[in-house]
């Protein structure tokens, strides 16, 4: 059977800040390499050998697969990045402060905005510090100017059905590295996690979701790796 892996990103600099990050492109601090590291090391004991590494465009998502391959001794595995996989764009957050976000609006409504599962924040406005139509990496594609839960797994879906699922039907192991809201989304398609519960599930920083599949790839066992850290295991249907 199949085996699953997905690894949220180490501690970013604007996690340390307290700041709506989205797709901006900011680096691991120390914090977050050394649990890049750390979930390496857990892969490696689990004797995990994954045949390919799927990763966001995002720094901190590549640096946290690149660091955990490192530390597991497994620096030859090919590497496929993808803009599909990117944390859920915050549209008009991106780049405030959480907590000064919410004395302007109000607790309640940021807390709408960062936890529902269908109502975006609101939109990014063209042409700012944080206009994405202008990157290369997104030259050509349809991006969006903010997302809901439900709009990042629109457009996770896809890519999962065209490009992940094949290699793991085939047999392969696979490891995905990306972020809270992309890898939230991969674990609602595979549980077929509830709108109302999924916003519940926090996937740890540097902390491997090992997911074992069967042919269909419905998960058949599910456990974090640093068993300390074990909380908000997706349920997996018997």
């Amino acid at each position: 059977m199949p085996r699953l892996i997905l690894l949220r990103h180490g501690q970013s600099q604007w996690n340390l800040e307290n700041r709506f990050t989205g797709w901006v492109d900011v680096d691991l601090t120390a914090e977050g390499e050394a649990q890049a590291r750390r979930g390496g090391e857990l892969i490696a004991q689990a004797g995990f050998k994954p045949a390919v590494m799927f990763t966001s465009v995002l720094t901190r998502a590549k640096r946290t697969g690149a660091l955990a391959l490192q530390s597991a001794g497994l620096t030859g595995v090919p590497v496929i990045e993808d803009w599909r996989l990117n944390e859920r764009h915050y549209g008009g957050l991106t780049g405030l402060n959480k907590a000064e976000t919410a004395e302007k609006h109000g607790e309640d409504q940021v807390k709408i905005w960062r936890r529902s599962y269908d109502v975006p924040p609101p939109p990014l406005a063209p042409g700012g510090e944080f206009d994405f139509n202008a990157d290369p990496r997104y030259a050509g594609k349809a991006i969006p100017d903010t997302e809901s839960l439900k709009t990042t797994l629109d457009r996770v879906k896809p890519y999962w059905d065209a490009e992940i699922a094949p290699r793991l039907k085939a047999g392969e192991d696979v490891l995905i590295a990306a972020h809270g809201n992309s890898l939230r989304a991969i674990v609602k398609l595979l549980f077929n996690v509830p709108d109302d519960r999924i916003v519940g599930v926090e996937i740890p920083t540097g902390n491997p979701l090992e997911i074992e599949l069967d042919a269909a790839l419905k998960p058949v066992s599910a456990r974090y790796l640093d068993a300390a850290r074990a909380e908000n295991l997706p349920p997996v249907a018997a």
